[in-house]
């Protein structure tokens, strides 16, 4: 290419004098300067992949259940009719011209630690957990009830605990396992069957999340799912007791009167009879046992997990500056499992009691359940988890994502006792900071009723791809399947510089 040296004297656009005489000469190649701005703008973003691969040295994925609405949180429509606005109103924010909901006043003073994308965007309005956190290209409600279906694909956690083991198959550098799931194992806890999303798929349970469970009442009565509802429940999401606290769940546990002498001595045997296994038996399912028998016996036998886990040895103020609710005190959690080691954390913001229009599937009683129990446990969670991670040296190393299924319908039902949003995808929101990701940015936009993205569309599968380039994983990293196929961990996914 023709390089003609100059003068570095500054345009106005930004371009040098040298720069210029330079795109001038690219006419003789066939280049116009719309070609060159935009080999500029790919060069710019190679370079800024580059330099942002391996940011993140850990991920705190936040999900809240149901699926939040745009308007009510990250995009609203105040110049929109009322039956799309809403009751809320937007509120400004430390960045200058960025407005969020009026229900997020504390998030609305770290906003310049975060990114919005506004533009998200897939064709499946359904409780697809599964979708939102893994490469699998398509989705169908059977396949959200039906967890172990062989068709799924692997969560991004599962994923980034396969790939640090087959970089470094002497294990952890920590004691504490790479991939956990908080508050408990998902949909535990309410009256429902297990659904598809955080399980290892083809890469065998092995890679499965290391689940938490918390002892603990809860302390207030959550607004009403819908006038159905018939009864009613202290819900640990409005509120918990101080003396609430995380342990290991039941897949971890030993029985009681095991000491760590005795454990030592039964693995022991163990290993003696593995001895005189091997090379008997490699399938997937011993190899997947193999590896469970050991990560259960350093959690039963090294208090490292269980201590970071327990959030009481926090001061009583750090505790309440996340919010005294399962959402923050996962959420305090999750940040401890971080200091202590963890690569991936997953807070879910769950189904409690009653799964039907549980937790954000604000299909009735929309409002109500926002302003007094939705909007209040994430802004306070959300913001103290900035801010403590900030205080501690860890934001910058730590990626945090708040992400869900999909968004909620642009027009109002007016019909429900304190009106619904649906499900729809066609539009929607996410957050994340931290972890090379840059600070008071937004991405993408919806039209004036926030129905329909106007540009800058985003895939969950995109959100994928990036998070796993921030963690140092390269999206277009393969895994085997089922038969030994090669499957692209992000799936159909691509890097979003424009996080960065």
């Amino acid at each position: 290419m023709l390089r003609i040296l100059g003068s570095e004297k500054t345009l106005c656009d930004g371009l040098t004098r040298r720069d210029l005489l330079h795109i001038g000469g690219l006419g003789a190649l066939g280049l116009t300067l719309d070609d060159a701005l935009r080999l500029g703008e790919a060069q710019a973003a190679a370079i800024s992949r580059a330099s942002s691969f391996g940011k993140a040295k850990a991920c705190i994925l936040l999900f809240p259940y149901g699926s939040p609405p745009q308007h009510e949180t990250f995009d609203p429509k105040p110049d929109a009719p009322e039956q799309f606005r809403g009751e809320m109103k937007p509120i400004s924010t430390v960045v200058p011209g960025l407005h969020i909901c009026e229900g997020l006043p504390r998030i609305a003073q770290v906003m310049d630690r975060v990114t919005v994308v506004r533009s998200m965007t897939h064709d499946f309005p359904v409780h697809g957990v599964a979708y939102a956190v893994s490469g699998i290209p398509s989705y169908t409600p059977a396949l959200e009830a039906a967890p172990h279906d062989p068709r799924h694909w692997p969560f991004i956690g599962s994923v980034v605990d396969y790939m640090a083991e087959r970089d470094d198959p002497r294990g952890p550098s920590s004691a504490v396992p790479r991939n956990v799931g908080l508050p408990w194992v998902l949909n535990s806890r309410a009256d429902t069957v297990p659904l598809a999303g955080p399980y290892a798929a083809f890469l065998g349970k092995a890679y499965d999340p290391v689940w938490g469970d918390f002892d603990g009442k809860g302390t207030g009565l959550g607004p009403m799912l819908s006038d159905q509802q018939t009864r009613t429940f202290l819900d640990p999401y409005c509120g918990v007791e101080p003396g609430g606290h995380f342990g290991v769940s039941a897949e971890g546990q030993a029985p009681g009167e095991l000491t760590p002498g005795r454990l030592r001595s039964r693995r022991s045997l163990l290993e003696q009879f593995d001895q005189a296994r091997a090379g008997v038996d490699a399938t997937e399912a011993s190899r997947s046992f193999d590896k469970h028998q050991g990560r259960a016996f350093s959690m039963l036998t090294n208090p490292s997990f269980r201590e970071a886990l327990d959030i009481r040895r926090e001061p009583m103020a750090v505790r309440e500056s996340y919010g005294m609710t399962m959402f923050g005190q996962a959420a305090l959690a999750a940040r401890r499992l971080v200091e202590a080691g963890c690569r991936f954390v997953t807070v879910f913001w769950d189904a409690f009691g009653i799964f039907a229009g549980c937790a954000w599937d604000t299909h009735a009683n929309h409002f109500p359940r926002l302003k007094d129990y939705l909007l209040p446990g994430f802004d306070r969670a959300f913001s103290g988890l900035i801010l403590d991670l900030e205080r501690r040296g860890l934001l910058d190393e730590t990626l945090v994502m708040w992400l869900s299924e999909h968004g909620r319908t642009p027009l109002i039902d007016s019909k429900p006792k304190g009106a619904g949003r649906h499900h729809w995808s066609r539009a929607y929101s996410t957050a994340f900071a931290g972890g090379g990701v840059a600070g008071g940015r937004v991405i993408g936009r919806t039209d004036r009723l926030g129905g329909e993205v106007l540009d800058t569309p985003v895939s969950p599968k995109d959100t994928l791809a990036t998070a796993f380039h921030l963690l140092g994983i390269d999206p277009d990293a393969t895994v085997p399947d089922r038969l030994g196929r090669p499957m692209r961990i992000a799936g159909e996914g691509v890097v979003r510089p424009e996080l960065f």
